[in-house]
Parts: C-alpha cells; structure tokens; sequence
C-alpha cells in the first residue's frame, strides 16, 4: 500500500502562493485595525464613565435645587436656626439638655492629648490656643508611627554657642 500513489497529489505544496498572500494581507488587516479597535473600546469606555458622571451632578443639581427651595421658606429658616445655632424668638428661654452620664464632659482615651505638652499645662484642650492643638496632633501622629522606635538624644551644643537657639 506504500506503492500506491494518487497522480497529482504528491507534487503538490502545502502552502501555496495564494494562500501565503491571503495570511499576510489577514495579518495586515488585523495590525491596520487593532489600534483604531482599541482607540474606539476605550473611547467608549471615556464616554460611558462622562454619562455617569453627568447623571451623578445632575442628582447633585437636583439635590440643590430642593435645598434651596427650603430655604427660602422662612419657617424652615427658623426651625434650622434653632436646631442648629440654639437661636431662640424673643420671650422664650433656651434650654438644652446635657448628657446625664458625663460622657461629653470627659474626654475619651483617643481624644487626650499624647504630648507632654498638655499634661504641663494643666488646662483644657479648649482653653489652648489653635497653633497648640495642631502641635498636639503632630506629635500624637509621630508617637503612633514610631512607637516602638526609642527617641534619638540632641546632639551636644557647640561650646562657643554664646545663645541657645529657640525655634
């Protein structure tokens, strides 16, 4: 059976000229397109991302909008001025209702200061001027980065130093 042989099959190649052409002008097409297919798809994507965006202010428009006809009605004026600023109308006496438990007057754990800063001073955290209680945070946010870490001694002062320099 290895003998036999069909006429005109043997001799043929397996690729031809005109299948070889037909892959390279494939492959060109396909190298021509990707980049406009893909300019397009993330196009789309730019635009579907813009759409959302533009419904989400609209929602926010539309939020301020109603905002705004509230407060042009004078009665929920009043009534946020005495919710909000404890305003009261003339002739009437305010109250407001502390808590019975003490919990608002004494500060927690996490809202104490960590400096020695304000052990020292011995007054409260309201009575301390606003450059103090952003020195208090800085500090409160290096001791919790660096807590394990031990501090490192200042250097000696220079002995001809004739001032201490104070910054």
């Amino acid at each position: 059976m290895a003998g036999w042989r069909i006429p005109g099959l043997a001799a043929r190649p397996r690729f031809t000229s005109r299948a070889t052409v037909l892959v390279l002008v494939l492959c060109s097409l396909v190298a021509i397109l990707a980049y406009p297919t893909r300019q397009f798809i993330s196009q789309r994507a730019e635009i579907t991302a813009q759409r959302a965006k533009a419904d989400h202010v609209r929602q926010q428009v539309e939020q301020l909008r109603r905002d705004k006809a509230r407060w042009q009605d004078p009665e929920y004026v009043k009534a946020q001025a005495r919710a909000r600023l404890h305003y009261a109308v003339p002739g009437e006496t305010p109250y407001i209702a502390a808590d019975p438990s003490g919990a608002a007057a004494q500060p927690s754990a996490s809202a104490t200061p960590a400096g020695p800063s304000a052990a020292a001073a011995g007054r409260p955290d309201a009575a301390k001027p606003w450059y103090a209680s952003i020195w208090d945070s800085v500090d409160a946010a290096d001791t919790a980065a660096l807590a394990p870490a031990t501090p490192r001694p200042l250097p000696p002062s220079p002995v001809g130093d004739p001032a201490p320099h104070d910054h």
